[in-house]
């Protein structure tokens, strides 16, 4: 059985594909300007002895990977899942 979902049954398949890709840029170009701005903010916390702001700066250096580590792997669990759809 050849299960593939029908994406010319949309009208605009081809601008949708267009717009989720500039927001998958967007998501990635962001989360990694969190990542680099909480480590600075982390490493400067830590250094002065302000344990809050460290704590804080932690949590969002972890946030930030999470979201760019999700952001990335979208792509590549969704052509899996279509992949795996066609072969059952």
């Amino acid at each position: 059985m050849d299960v593939f979902p029908d994406f010319g049954g949309v009208g605009a398949a081809d601008d949708l594909r267009t717009i989720i890709g500039a927001l998958l840029m967007f998501v990635l170009i962001i989360a990694v300007l969190m990542l680099i701005v909480s480590a600075i903010v982390w490493a400067i916390a830590s250094s002065t002895g302000n344990p809050h702001t460290a704590t804080k700066a932690r949590l969002g250096v972890w946030v930030a990977l999470g979201t760019a580590a999700l952001a990335g792997a979208g792509a590549a669990w969704v052509n899996f899942l279509l992949r795996v759809g066609g072969q059952l």
